[in-house]
């Protein structure tokens, strides 16, 4: 894989900067890592991801399906069936996206901690 470095993240006008910001939503992780299991359909994504509501879900399937990251399944059944699943862009995602996760998950014990310390001293 050949890295463009004329890309600079930390630059204003840099077009990865809206990737990057995209990938780091709360909402895009969360439906990448549901998708990592495989090809879902809307209402399983919906509840997999808990608390979405059906708007962001439907925002965020469409960003990552402009994005190249998602691809939509339509099914010409009544009534009509959709499935999304990630891309080979997509699944690149997985690991990292996953390792954040795992990460949050973790840490959470030291972060609340961290927290109600810094509240305490406010």
């Amino acid at each position: 894989m050949t890295h463009n470095r004329t890309f600079d993240v930390l630059t204003a006008t840099c077009p990865s900067r809206t990737s990057l910001a995209r990938i780091a939503n709360k909402w895009t992780a969360m439906v990448v890592i549901a998708l990592s299991s495989g090809r879902m359909r809307f209402g399983d994504l919906r509840a997999k991801v808990d608390g979405i509501s059906g708007k962001v879900l439907t925002d965020t399937l469409r960003d990552l399906e402009r994005d190249g990251l998602v691809t939509r399944h339509v099914y010409a059944e009544v009534p009509p069936r959709v499935e999304y699943e990630l891309t080979a862009l997509g699944h690149t995602l997985q690991k990292p996206l996953r390792a954040l996760g795992d990460w949050a998950e973790e840490h959470i014990t030291e972060v609340l901690a961290a927290r109600e310390s810094y509240d305490i001293r406010r």
